[in-house]
């Protein structure tokens, strides 16, 4: 009787390993940067029970968010050295390592969804092939909304910005900052507040989600819609943690990943009308920018975009010429 039940717990492990692909179960440690609530934590934590379920508890993938298990700067390192095996960030962030990563950044290059789309199609395949040098491998890639403009008075030209303690997070906008004659000073998005209410930064241009997130009318009054360009998050994954999957738990990662993306573009899509309204529902100033601000801002974006052209390399043209 004993041998039977032995027998009997062998057949349903086979069974379960079999409709699983794999006879034991992973789990991912998977650090992001940014709070539960913001709509990229949100999209990622859906990705997560997609695919455990679509792997019938295979795979498992714990989110730590907010920067808790890595800051922001280290989630890409991380992966790389194999501490975690996926992660989300900024995408360019990358920018240091190769100017391609930067190409979403770039001031008024695509200011809107469709225009972004195309870029991202222009932009994957380089990004790509630059992450496999890497042992990564990208999974997918959402937008933040179109970028404004937070101060604590009215912008009404580009010399308004000169002297501001004006907040960063990546390479292009401190060289954005520094052209506008303003103080660059680099803040993650979980410290935003406290920032501006020491007195660390008076300005900043980010996502209304990251605005309404971090109750921007705390400490300033006025969001300018320059729509200044439409930055991305990307997920990636270590490659080699990868290959260690079954086949069909990597095929569930990716249709799962597939299906994030396009959530994701939606849901940020949906988000810039929602967190703009919080902002006026919250006593916010919002601020059809004037000609000569962006006549200005698009000077600055010019500039930035021939010197990116230049340290992009082949890599740049390459993408520049997919786009256009």
């Amino acid at each position: 009787m004993k041998t039977l039940k032995m027998l009997a717990a062998g057949a349903a492990f086979a069974a379960t390993a079999a409709l699983t692909g794999t006879a034991t179960a992973d789990s991912w440690d998977m650090p992001t940067p940014y709070p539960d609530k913001t709509f990229h934590t949100v999209n990622i934590a859906e990705f997560a029970k997609d695919v455990e379920a679509a792997t019938n508890g295979a795979l498992t993938i714990k989110l730590h968010t907010a920067g808790s298990l890595y800051k922001h700067p280290e989630i890409s390192k991380a992966v790389r050295g194999g501490q975690v095996p996926a992660g989300e960030f900024f995408l360019s962030l990358l920018t240091n390592e190769h100017a391609a990563f930067g190409a979403d950044s770039q001031p008024f290059l695509a200011t809107n969804y469709d225009d972004a789309k195309k870029l991202w199609a222009a932009q994957k395949p380089v990004v790509t092939k630059l992450l496999d040098k890497q042992g990564l491998m990208p999974l997918f890639s959402v937008p933040w909304p179109p970028q404004g403009l937070y101060t604590k008075s009215e912008i009404k030209t580009v010399d308004d910005l000169k002297g501001l303690k004006f907040r960063t997070y990546n390479a292009t906008l401190e060289k954005f900052a520094n052209l506008a004659g303003a103080a660059p000073t680099q803040v993650e998005a979980p410290d935003i507040a406290q920032a501006f209410t020491t007195g660390r930064v008076e300005a900043m241009i980010t996502s209304p989600s990251t605005g309404a997130n971090s109750k921007a009318w705390e400490f300033v009054s006025y969001y300018t819609d320059i729509q200044a360009w439409v930055p991305k998050n990307i997920v990636v994954v270590n490659k080699r943690a990868f290959r260690k999957l079954d086949k069909a738990v990597q095929d569930a990662v990716l249709a799962a990943a597939e299906k994030a993306e396009a959530r994701g573009w939606e849901m940020s899509m949906a988000e810039t009308a929602a967190k703009v309204k919080i902002l006026k529902d919250n006593g916010m100033t919002v601020v059809t920018p004037s000609a000569e601000l962006m006549d200005g801002l698009k000077k600055i974006g010019a500039t930035m975009l021939e010197d990116w052209s230049k340290a992009a390399g082949s890599e740049g043209e390459e993408i520049m010429k997919a786009y256009k």
